[in-house]
């Protein structure tokens, strides 16, 4: 992540998908051995798995 530039992206959510986060970000600092884990990185790596599994269901599309 060094090098890459970086914007701060101000949100309101709901204090129920706070809460879901912050459980989200308790599990990632349990099951990874990455040192401290915070909300941008756990949000980061959710948006780049879905982004992932978004362009696989546009490619399978593509091809019906």
């Amino acid at each position: 992540m060094s090098g890459e530039t970086r914007i701060q992206l101000n949100v309101r959510i709901s204090k129920e998908t706070s809460n879901k986060l912050d459980e989200i970000v308790d599990y990632y600092q349990e099951n990874t051995k990455l040192g401290r884990i915070y909300k941008g990185d756990v949000l980061t790596d959710i948006i780049e798995k879905s982004y992932e599994v978004m362009n696989k269901q546009k490619n399978l599309n593509k091809k019906f």
